[in-house]
């Protein structure tokens, strides 16, 4: 199945998400909130690809079925500069540059910065998953109490 679709029929979410980035200047196509994310990867209209580290991944859980290539890696989160060409070959049989992307990560701001990238790059239909795998850190210095993939009680599945 593929993912590539044109920028005049992209899904009514994205439509949106795309007229709001444009709105405020964003460099990437937009951001949607995970339950949207969820809707438009169930029903095959997007790709979900997360960004964070295999460790991240490994440990604190991830989204079955999604792709990954990390941005950052290591416990120091090292950026990885090859992110763009593994993002490419990696989504290659399913559109490659033209494919409709959702990057995911902890908590929506590397996303953000993967999306800048990709964009950069070429990437014509790059989405950013706000709130991220696990949310904003709360007064506890606690993760996933008010927004992320989990707290919406999104499918997830951890080693």
């Amino acid at each position: 199945m593929t993912h590539e679709i044109a920028e005049a029929v992209l899904p009514a979410a994205l439509e949106q998400a795309r007229q709001a980035a444009s709105d405020t200047g964003l460099a990437y196509a937009g951001g949607v909130l995970p339950p949207v994310a969820w809707d438009l990867v169930r029903e095959g209209q997007a790709l979900l690809v997360d960004v964070r580290s295999a460790e991240e991944r490994k440990f604190v859980g991830h989204v079955p079925g999604s792709l990954h290539v990390a941005w950052a890696t290591g416990t120091a989160l090292t950026r990885n500069p090859r992110f763009v060409r593994e993002l490419e070959a990696r989504l290659a049989k399913d559109g490659g540059k033209e494919a409709v992307v959702l990057l995911l990560c902890r908590s929506g701001k590397r996303s953000v910065l993967a999306a800048e990238a990709a964009a950069a790059g070429g990437f014509r239909h790059v989405f950013n998953v706000r709130e991220g795998f696990e949310g904003e850190i709360d007064t506890r210095q606690q993760r996933g109490s008010s927004d992320g993939w989990r707290f919406h009680g999104l499918p997830w599945v951890q080693d």
